[in-house]
């Protein structure tokens, strides 16, 4: 009893910033949208009957979608050879991996600008190849904020992975092989399902930041690539409509958590040493 009660006494500091900072605000956002003297529900039903909203909400999932499975991919497969590398070659590959986490988000953005716009990097080697003769219109595009998603959150997913695949024995892996199994087939069956939960752990960590990402869509997408965040501010700050941007927050709110939710059941699933 006595533990316990230390255990909360030491743990209240924590737990009142959480809820003073994160959960209050949270909550009363999403109040707001139950207080309309037009009905409790009537913001989703004006958000939801809207073709234009629907479609921003598809587009910030499909994003998020595409961003988390790209990242997942490519940072496993980097994760990988980092874990598996030696001592002095796997600090360096470390570092590289880190060292985009320097810089703000805005920076790295900007530099996705000056890569792909039509006097960019980019266009100018292809057109120097001879590949084109004409600059490509690459920004303000999807695929122009997905790349740039995916250059934001693969290096989170690296270093989520990292620690998971070196806390795998390598006696683990020396027992696959020894019984039969090949490079691939203990790759499938015994490295891939230790690793569940580092994967879904980092894919939450990709789909909430892309889904709640405001800088990069607004400056990759702009206004022809809106997403959720960017109608959330353009409600809030333009329009000075907080009823509408607290619904969109709440809808932001609801679907973060459902997706965690289901990654976390998911993970429990094929996590073989789960209990």
């Amino acid at each position: 009893m006595l533990k316990r009660f230390a255990g909360w006494t030491l743990s209240a500091p924590a737990t009142t910033l959480v809820v003073v900072f994160l959960v209050l605000p949270v909550a009363a956002t999403i109040t707001a949208t139950f207080i309309e003297p037009a009905g409790i529900i009537a913001p989703y039903q004006a958000f939801f009957s809207s073709g234009f909203r629907r479609t921003v909400l598809w587009r910030t999932l499909e994003i998020s979608l595409i961003t988390t499975i790209i990242s997942v991919a490519v940072g496993f497969l980097t994760a990988y050879v980092v874990a598996r590398s030696p001592g002095r070659i796997k600090s360096l590959l470390i570092i590289a991996a880190v060292f985009p986490l320097l810089t703000g988000v805005v920076v790295r953005s900007f530099a996705w600008l000056i890569i792909l716009g039509r006097n960019g990097i980019l266009n100018n080697f292809l057109i120097g190849m001879g590949i084109t003769d004409e600059p490509f219109s690459m920004l303000y595009t999807q695929g122009s904020v997905i790349v740039a998603m995916v250059y934001l959150f693969v290096p989170l997913m690296v270093l989520t992975l990292v620690g998971v695949l070196e806390n795998i024995p390598d006696d683990v892996v020396q027992a696959a092989a020894s019984l039969g199994a090949s490079p691939a087939a203990t790759f499938r069956q015994v490295i891939f399902p230790l690793a569940v939960p580092g994967l879904i752990v980092g894919a939450v960590l990709v789909f909430t930041g892309s889904f709640t990402a405001y800088a990069t869509p607004q400056l990759l997408g702009g206004e022809s690539q809106m997403v959720m965040g960017t109608l959330m501010y353009q409600r809030a700050m333009v329009a000075f409509d907080w009823v509408s941007a607290s619904t969109i927050a709440a809808i932001m709110v609801v679907v973060t958590v459902a997706v965690v939710l289901f990654m976390t059941r998911a993970a429990r699933r094929l996590n073989p040493m789960a209990t």
